[in-house]
């Protein structure tokens, strides 16, 4: 698993942080969302490669994700560790190269290698058996986005059976659409199977080329589609246990402060288009011994998630809330992301905000009413999400 991203877009979040360890849904990690589909896939062998910022990312997998050492079963964390020379990780591709010494030790025929970041449901059993069938050396998950999203992901131009993978464009400004619906393109969704001689040998003839960004995407895809031996995978197809129609083939790249509320805002809906309770493909994640949620002092919360240990004495509505959560009375949270352990005092009012964790809201304080101060004072996305980072106090 990749996990070694800075993360840079989706700052203040990741200044503390890494990327994969940002917390999301109330009481998950992003990181916990591709370890669980894994996990319930029997796929019981995991390495998760770090860099930036590691130690939350490290001790929530350390803490977490304990599996079977009887059984030979783990989740370990794998920090850049300089196998190769005196440098950290040049790109995703170098990062697998310098690991390597993880294949040696394990001997498998084929690798499963997935991005640490995304939100979505997958059973990999599916896609690894039409690898097998298929006989490629690396078979990519592809998602249809809108063609006009295209540059924001790698693209993928399949053939005319469907499967094998023509061109893969590393963020095209102008990609072809496709054959049956040319206003989309199949968007890779950083998950990839490799036959594991196939990925060893692509990240030797990587590392010799001193033109490459030594990355997935942007180097070995497009090598190993220039050679024919690269085959595409419709998430589409792929289900899972305990799906609905509506949240069936849902996967949201969260790299941005826009894309992260909205993926909240996915959550809370009568029929969310992301469903956090299927039982049958459960999400984990390391819960804290907290009291049940509380509510005080005519407090209310209407089309929210709230977590354990909160106290709301205030209004809260289609908001996400943490563990630990206070909402003083007469407090006003309206749409917003509160991480854990904030504290919004009495009378307050916070709009259209994500706050990260210890983030002190004082009374009578403001967030998301006056746009042109809270352009000043704080970040402010694209789409008019503000967002606080870790422990800041608002004055």
């Amino acid at each position: 698993m990749l996990a070694g991203g800075e993360g840079k877009r989706l700052m203040p979040l990741t200044a503390d942080r890494a990327k994969p360890a940002v917390t999301f849904g109330g009481t998950y990690r992003l990181v916990d969302f591709v370890l669980s589909n894994l996990v319930n896939a029997d796929v019981l062998r995991i390495c998760v490669l770090t860099q930036y910022k590691s130690h939350s990312l490290d001790r929530h997998i350390t803490t977490t994700w304990r599996m079977s050492s009887l059984l030979g079963n783990y989740v370990t964390p794998v920090p850049a560790q300089q196998r190769l020379g005196p440098r950290w990780y040049l790109g995703s591709a170098d990062a697998i190269l310098q690991s390597l010494n993880l294949l040696h030790d394990e001997q498998p025929e084929y690798v499963a290698v997935f991005g640490a970041d995304h939100v979505y449901r997958m059973d990999p059993r599916q896609m690894v058996r039409q690898h097998v069938e298929g006989g490629a050396g690396v078979t990519v998950a592809g998602i249809r986005v809108p063609r006009a999203e295209s540059s924001s992901f790698g693209v993928i131009t399949p053939g005319p059976d469907g499967r094998t993978v023509e061109r893969f464009l590393e963020k095209p400004a102008d990609p072809p659409g496709l054959a049956d619906d040319p206003e989309c393109v199949f968007a890779s969704m950083g998950n990839y199977v490799f036959t594991t001689k196939a990925l060893v040998e692509a990240l030797h003839r990587d590392a010799e080329d001193a033109q490459s960004v030594h990355d997935m995407g942007g180097s070995i895809l497009p090598q190993l589609t220039a050679r024919g031996e690269a085959q595409l995978y419709d998430f589409s197809e792929n289900h899972v246990p305990g799906e609905t129609t509506r949240d069936q083939g849902y996967w949201r790249d969260v790299g941005t402060l826009d894309a992260y509320y909205e993926a909240h805002m996915d959550l809370i809906a009568e029929r969310p288009a992301f469903n956090l309770y299927n039982r049958q493909w459960p999400v984990y994640t390391h819960s804290n011994q907290l009291s049940p949620a509380r509510f005080n002092a005519g407090g209310i919360a209407s089309e929210s998630i709230i977590s354990a240990g909160c106290l709301i004495r205030g209004q809260v509505s289609r908001s996400v809330l943490s563990p630990g959560v206070r909402v003083d009375p007469g407090a006003v949270v309206q749409g917003s992301v509160l991480h854990d352990n904030v504290h919004i005092g009495r009378g307050a009012v916070v709009r259209g905000a994500v706050l990260d964790k210890n983030v002190d809201v004082p009374p009578g304080a403001t967030i998301g009413v006056n746009p042109e101060r809270d352009a000043e004072l704080y970040t402010v996305s694209r789409g008019g999400v503000i967002a606080l980072g870790k422990g800041r106090r608002v004055t």
